[in-house]
């Protein structure tokens, strides 16, 4: 009988051993050194061999050849026979394999990456390309260019491989083939430009081609009547082409409707990038730097549709982007005096200006001193510099300039800052006004 009480008192213990939950242990599992990038030392998801036979991730091994330009391996040093890095489907498939057991401890299967676009595969869609445009197939060219622009979005080599097998190239002659005067042309003519934004920079040939006659009135074409992607579009290509070719600003000007357009887009935004190149793009054709014939009359131009008030505008707020080329551009209207005195008669002009020294970035600072230097000069040569003076310091434009000598900023920029001093320093018993606000956290070496 005892015998049988033993037995069931270890029973009943047995069994609430056997339901006791015991503790979570934390299980810490170590990727296997084979599996690792030598470069980021983290699980590979798409392994890739270098001509010295050593494995690295294809995003990190491509980073450093293409966008830090080493041609040699990371790991060994050794001068690379090939750039070009091979997948190594076997260290792939083992650490597939090794995500699938180690699911529980939180790792997913990575998926077997798309193979790369090939050049063979990019020669066969440029040779569609211009066959179809040689038999005037418009749908087929827009909707090759489609697939140009999926491929180039895939990844970076693919938009290299792309690049370097003549896309530039069949897509602005494509871009010359089609006459814009053919209404049924215009959404091809959109899809082309749109194909051309995402190969940007552009090499010094599709430069040079873009640069004809034709391919710059389809421009301005698309800017005039295009959609609003099409026009977005169409001034990112030219912004490009105005900032690396100088010699070419007047032959666009020429252009009828070409200022028209570039100014409705800064009238009437479509979107932040829109403007900023858009500003940009305006910025090249009037900044004090720039001369070419007839630079006048173009000032003139969009003085008369109003540029001046709608930059004043939108200085009030606005991004920083957005502050630095409107301010840009608004200097080069001010280089002629229309456009000092249109700046001049806008009540806002003084304050705003006065409002970004030191507040956005050195550049900011640097335009706003120059347009103040230049509407006091101004001023003083039509009789009424008192009024500008105590404008400015109504709004604490005497302490932030005084300031300005005891920051960094260019030798230009000093001087124009003492003869503002000397300047204004007349006038400062008459009136004092400082915002606080500006000078709030305020840091700055002195």
């Amino acid at each position: 009988m005892i015998s049988a009480y033993r037995n069931r008192r270890a029973e009943r213990h047995a069994n609430k051993i056997k339901n006791k939950k015991l503790p979570d242990v934390e299980v810490e599992v170590t990727v296997p050194e084979l599996f690792r990038c030598p470069i980021s030392l983290e699980l590979m998801r798409d392994p890739v061999t270098l001509s010295t036979g050593i494995t690295y991730d294809r995003e990190n091994v491509e980073r450093w050849i293409y966008e830090d330009g080493k041609n040699t391996c990371p790991v060994t040093g050794v001068v690379l026979t090939s750039l070009e890095p091979v997948p190594n489907h076997t260290i792939r498939k083992m650490i597939q394999d090794w995500c699938v057991e180690n699911k529980s401890y939180g790792f997913d299967r990575i998926p077997t990456p798309r193979a790369p676009v090939s050049s063979g595969q990019v020669v066969r869609i440029l040779s569609k390309i211009v066959a179809m445009r040689g038999n005037g197939n418009v749908d087929g060219v827009k909707e090759l260019v489609v697939k140009i622009k999926d491929l180039v979005k895939e990844s970076e080599r693919s938009k290299r491989c792309i690049v370097s097998n003549g896309t530039p190239r069949v897509l602005r002659e494509t871009l010359e083939t089609f006459s814009y005067e053919n209404q049924e042309n215009i959404l091809v003519l959109e899809e082309i430009l749109s194909g051309l934004t995402v190969i940007l920079p552009f090499d010094q040939e599709t430069k040079s081609g873009l640069w004809s006659n034709q391919s710059l009135r389809t421009i301005v074409k698309i800017l005039t009547v295009g959609s609003l992607s099409g026009r977005r579009n169409a001034v990112l290509v030219l912004k490009e082409l105005l900032s690396t070719d100088q010699t070419k600003l007047e032959e666009f000007t020429m252009i009828e409707g070409s200022m028209e357009a570039l100014a409705k887009l800064i009238m009437e935004p479509i979107d932040p990038t829109t403007t900023n190149a858009s500003l940009l793009a305006i910025y090249h054709l009037v900044a004090p730097s720039i001369s070419f014939n007839q630079k006048e009359t173009l000032i003139t131009r969009f003085l008369e549709m109003g540029l001046t008030e709608r930059l004043v505008e939108m200085l009030v707020d606005c991004t920083r982007g957005v502050c630095e080329k409107a301010l840009g551009v608004l200097e080069g209207l001010c280089s002629i005096d229309e456009g000092l005195k249109r700046a001049y008669a806008n009540a806002l002009t003084i304050p705003v200006l006065v409002k970004k020294l030191l507040r956005v970035s050195d550049i900011t600072t640097e335009f706003s001193v120059s347009i103040l230097w230049k509407l006091s000069k101004y001023a003083k040569s039509i009789g009424e510099e008192e009024g500008v003076a105590i404008e400015a310091l109504q709004v604490g434009a005497f302490q932030k300039i005084l300031l300005l000598l005891q920051v960094g900023s260019s030798s230009k920029t000093k001087e124009r800052v003492c003869d503002l001093l000397k300047d204004w320093n007349l006038h400062r018993g008459k009136v004092e006004c400082i915002e606080s606000m500006d000078f709030k956290n305020l840091n700055r070496p002195f």
